[in-house]
């Protein structure tokens, strides 16, 4: 069987096929659980890289692409294509593509300090001219193209996927993860940008979080008594599971399925059931001990609930500043696409009554994982992805970078206010007037869904699905004579990412680890001596 893989590099985890290239029958599905390197989202992963080496990022992104090859059981000789899609980090670092012109933004800075763009347009290369992967020396690497530089694949995806271009109205596609990318469209012009709407959306920093998989509480429900949990089964699946009581957990219906965790479409839900039922008055949660409590003693906390609201001020954010960038109100668009694996299982009209889909729209579709989905196209049809790269070509873009610009600070500003100080909303809305910021309102219209698919990665194959809990790469270093052992560095650990043996040796799984966001280890060592330039990937095997 000639086989190929087809991957979505995506910012919280992976997602792959193994494909027939034969037959384009998927045979096997692998998720990852988490991104291998540092961090929660893909500033992180940048940072990460900038700071310690691209050459060590890259050799975490194909340890774990390595990993994801063995549970998929493809012999190397057997390989013959691989097709990748996702932003435009994730795609450099596995290619070993230089990433400073990601990293600065505006033209003068990238002037100082003499960065010039990379190209990344749609290409074939052999498999070998990547940096270990020279054992696959009759695969072939497919890689889509860009719209610009900051406008990955995974953007183009989400644009060509959703039908937009084919359509006059005003339009606005959102992929719902770490890295919200969207596009609003309006007239013959594509604005995009990209919301770091943080991991809360893949149900991670989240105390019971997790991403989309098997047995993840996924949607929530009132019923008379209490709330009606929703989990995906071992086929991803939604299932109706236990209604319990909110206020303690009691389980008043039990159900037929588990659950180990919840998921951001499940977050999302119980921001919007606990709103509209009292149980959350912004900034607090109005249960006796400050806690929702859903089946299998998996709780929502107050810092869930902040995490949460962060995530869906800074999607509303970046919907306002796109708007303003178009120069049309938020009222004026008719059509929202979710795409991404939390697009697939949010309740849309419950999406649209919390903010996340913009107040005004007509109608929304829900598309799922395009990145995965054009991934699988490519590998199958050389002719498919330069036609991608005709339209990417074709697209009239103005790109919007919303860590530089004015309007998405001062609506993301008011939206935390809003989220997790109390802010009323009509204080809210007079704010937006009065910065001159495209307004908001409640949502209060009908909404028609169009559900294109059930679930985000709709053909599993025959094989099933398999998840990766433990991606499989550990950074590690010898602490030296000079580390007194007193283990502060992992004592300080929020996430168990870190360990050190007697005799100095340190492990850092980076699926775990929250890189930039946190380095409590490097500043809770009393002699600075934990430097994380010192670091290299462990080459050891270690069981997942």
């Amino acid at each position: 069987m000639n086989v190929g893989i087809s991957i979505d590099l995506g910012t919280s985890g992976f997602r792959a096929h193994k494909i027939d290239l034969d037959t384009g029958e998927v045979k096997r599905t692998v998720i990852t659980m988490r991104n291998p390197l540092p961090g929660a989202n893909v500033m992180d992963h940048l940072d990460f890289a900038m700071k310690y080496g691209q050459d060590l990022a890259h050799d975490l992104v194909i340890e774990a692409f390595i990993n994801i090859m063995e549970i998929l059981e493809i012999q190397s000789s057997d390989l013959k294509r691989i097709a990748i899609c996702g932003n435009p980090i994730q795609l450099s670092l596995l290619q070993g593509i230089p990433i400073d012109d990601l990293a600065y933004a505006g033209e003068r800075k990238k002037a100082k300090f003499n960065i010039k763009e990379q190209e990344r347009n749609a290409r074939i290369i052999d498999a070998t001219d990547i940096s270990g992967l020279e054992d696959f020396k009759c695969c072939k690497l497919v890689v889509p193209p860009a719209i610009k530089h900051e406008v990955g694949a995974d953007a183009l995806a989400l644009i060509v996927k959703s039908g937009m271009l084919e359509k006059d109205e005003i339009s606005i596609a959102t992929d719902y993860g770490t890295n919200a990318e969207m596009a609003l469209k309006v007239g013959n012009v594509i604005y995009t940008g990209s919301a770091a709407a943080g991991p809360a959306m893949e149900g991670q920093e989240i105390k019971d979080g997790t991403i989309a998989c098997p047995y993840a509480i996924s949607d929530i429900d009132i019923e008379p008594n209490g709330l009606r949990n929703y989990v995906l089964d071992d086929r991803m699946n939604v299932t109706p599971a236990d209604l319990v009581d909110p206020q303690n957990g009691d389980v008043l219906e039990k159900g037929t399925i588990r659950a180990e965790g919840i998921t951001g479409t499940g977050v999302i839900a119980i921001m919007e059931i606990a709103l509209q039922n009292k149980l959350v008055k912004l900034p607090t949660i109005s249960t006796k001990d400050g806690t929702i409590h859903l089946q299998d003693n998996i709780k929502f906390t107050e810092h869930d609930l902040a995490e949460a609201g962060k995530a869906i001020g800074a999607i509303r954010a970046g919907h306002i500043t796109l708007c303003k960038a178009a120069g049309i109100g938020v009222d004026e668009i008719r059509t929202a696409y979710m795409s991404g694996a939390a697009g697939t299982y949010m309740d849309a009209l419950k999406a649209h009554k919390i903010g996340m889909i913009p107040y005004n729209v007509d109608a929304v579709s829900q598309i799922g994982n395009t990145s995965l989905i054009v991934a699988r196209e490519i590998l199958l049809s050389e002719e498919r992805l330069w036609g991608l790269q005709d339209i990417a070509n074709e697209i009239v873009g103005t790109h919007v970078m919303f860590a530089l610009d004015e309007a998405f600070k001062d609506a993301y500003i008011l939206e935390l206010s809003y989220w997790t100080e109390g802010m009323p909303f009509k204080i809210l809305k007079k704010y937006l007037k009065k910065k001159e910021l495209p307004t908001i309102d409640e949502a209060n219209k009908e909404v028609y869904v169009d559900k294109r698919v059930m679930k985000d990665i709709p053909v599993l194959g025959s094989e099933g699905l398999h998840v990766i809990d433990k991606v499989g790469t550990y950074l590690t270093m010898v602490m030296g004579d000079d580390c007194d052992k007193c283990d502060l560095c992992v004592k300080s650990c929020p996430n168990g990412a870190l360990t050190m043996d007697e005799d100095g040796l340190v492990l850092i799984r980076t699926d775990l680890c929250d890189g930039a966001h946190c380095q409590k280890c490097i500043h809770s060592c009393p002699k600075s001596i934990f430097k994380w330039e010192n670091l290299v990937i462990f080459k050891d095997k270690i069981e997942n």
